[in-house]
C-alpha cells in the first residue's frame, strides 16, 4: 500500500486499487479482492487522515480469503502516520 497526504479541503481520504491479471488470474478473485478492500476502506474512512491510498497487489497470493484480505488491509492502515492511537 502506498499513501500520500493531501489537503483536507478535498474529499478526505481517497482509495485507488491496482490488481493485475498476473497476480489473480480469475476476474472473480480480482473483483472479490477489490470489493473487500473497498468495504474495509468505507468502514474506516472516517478515522483516516486526509490521504490518498493506493492498494497494489504486488505478489501472487496463495489462497485468497476475505478475512485475510481484510485483516491485512487494516494492519496496513494502522501504520499510516496520524492515525488515532486507540484503533
Amino acid at each position: 500500500m502506498h499513501y500520500r497526504p493531501h489537503e483536507a479541503a478535498l474529499d478526505g481520504s481517497r482509495l485507488g486499487l491496482v490488481v493485475g491479471k498476473k497476480q489473480l488470474k480469475k476476474a472473480v478473485d480480482r473483483n472479490m479482492f477489490k470489493r473487500v478492500i473497498r468495504e474495509q476502506f468505507r468502514l474506516c474512512r472516517a478515522t483516516l487522515p486526509a490521504v490518498d491510498l493506493i492498494v497494489r497487489l504486488a505478489v501472487k497470493p496463495g489462497k485468497v480469503s476475505r478475512k485475510i484480505i481484510a485483516e491485512e488491509f487494516l494492519s496496513l492502515v494502522k501504520k499510516i502516520p496520524g492515525q488515532p492511537a486507540n484503533r
